[in-house]
């Protein structure tokens, strides 16, 4: 009996011992770094655009096109606890008659997305026609299917624009408020003409419930550029920072094309919107790393070993992974010096800008600044 107690005994300490090294090395954050779910810290801001594409709306949207690039500009000036949040853009139209009536006259057009090109494309792909306008029913929409996080350091946002009596729609647009509300999510509402009749359609009171900024702006007038010596500068920047991307995967081509045609959409407004969008591409929010090289790389999850020689440009095809990773360096290098030359041009040129600017005229870029800068000052987020 004494033997098998000390037997027992042996094996019940060998058992817990070998328990509470198991449990060491589930809870070891080398062993098993991919295994634990992970909490991002990284912060985000996330803006949801609500844009009414109905027939009076052609301003609005044309607005939203030449305005995009400088809106972009000042979010990449945002930090929050001394780092940069990421940039996430999504958009919604509605009130089209083009749209399908059984889900309100409301289409997804981009969910949340991080690719500045992509969203560009997107919002040059709007296009008007005549229908009811559901303000509740888009913001409901909006707050169901987007992937907004938990991260209470994300800076959460969605603008609705219209022109149309908020209350229009089966949903009440309070109930869509206060749920905005309970996720932390910010609504703030442009209406598109005078600003007692938007007080009157209800539109400040659709914001108030959602703790957000209320707006009226002439959606018909143009947007107002400043040319300055400094453009013709950064423009030739930007043909030198298309030439240092290096394309990989199968959409490689595809993306590199979307690249120039939104640079081309750009400068179709003016030089002045073509040399923002080249700023906006010399910031840390523009990033392509499904389909870039030098982006792609600097995930720490990126693996030289996998790339496949289908999925390589001709300059790197049948190179060794010692040659494409020089090859990558010297690229990487090369793009850093010119990022950094476009944005000591972009600190004179901003600088020119103020001082010629009598006063702030671009409705929708205004409206959305001022509107973020003030709830992101309640999120300890500042200005560089």
């Amino acid at each position: 009996m004494k033997s098998i107690i000390t037997t027992l005994t042996v094996f019940t300490i060998l058992s817990f011992t070998a328990c509470n090294a198991n449990i060491k090395k589930q809870n070891d954050p080398i062993t098993f770094k991919n295994t634990m779910p992970k909490f991002s810290k990284k912060q985000h801001i996330k803006v949801a655009l609500l844009l009414d594409t109905s027939n009076s709306m052609d301003g609005l949207i044309d607005q939203a096109k030449a305005q995009l690039w400088d809106i972009v500009n000042e979010l990449s000036y945002a930090k929050c606890n001394d780092k940069k949040p990421n940039l996430e853009i999504a958009i919604y139209e509605y009130g089209n008659d083009n749209l399908n009536a059984e889900e309100g006259f409301i289409r997804q057009v981009l969910s949340f997305s991080k690719d500045l090109d992509e969203i560009s494309k997107q919002l040059f792909s709007l296009t008007t026609k005549g229908g009811n306008e559901y303000c509740g029913q888009v913001i409901t929409t909006a707050l169901n299917q987007l992937k907004w996080n938990n991260n209470p350091d994300d800076l959460k946002l969605i603008f609705i624009a219209g022109n149309e009596p908020f209350t229009q729609g089966k949903i009440n647009y309070k109930d869509a408020s206060k749920k905005a509300l309970n996720k932390d999510i910010t609504v703030n509402t442009i209406f598109c003409g005078n600003y007692e009749q938007g007080i009157s359609n209800f539109w400040k009171d659709g914001a108030d419930i959602a703790k957000g900024n209320y707006i009226s702006i002439n959606h018909n007038k143009a947007t107002a550029y400043i040319a300055t010596p400094y453009d013709d500068d950064i423009l030739e920047y930007n043909k030198k920072l298309n030439n240092t991307y290096v394309t990989y995967n199968t959409i490689g081509k595809e993306k590199m094309e979307l690249q120039a045609e939104q640079d081309f959409n750009a400068k179709g407004y003016s030089n002045a919107n073509a040399v923002s969008r080249t700023v906006s591409k010399s910031s840390h929010l523009y990033k392509n790393s499904t389909w870039d090289l030098i982006d792609a790389s600097e995930d720490e999850n990126f693996n030289f070993e996998e790339l496949k020689q289908e999925e390589l440009p001709i300059e790197l095809k049948n190179k060794s992974k010692k040659e494409i990773k020089a090859y990558i360096s010297k690229k990487r290098e090369e793009r850093k010096t010119i990022q950094k030359k476009i944005q000591e041009l972009n600190t004179n040129r901003k600088q020119y800008i103020l001082n010629q600017r009598k006063s702030q005229t671009n409705g929708l870029e205004n409206a959305m600044i001022k509107a973020i800068k003030k709830q992101a000052k309640l999120k300890n987020y500042k200005w560089e």
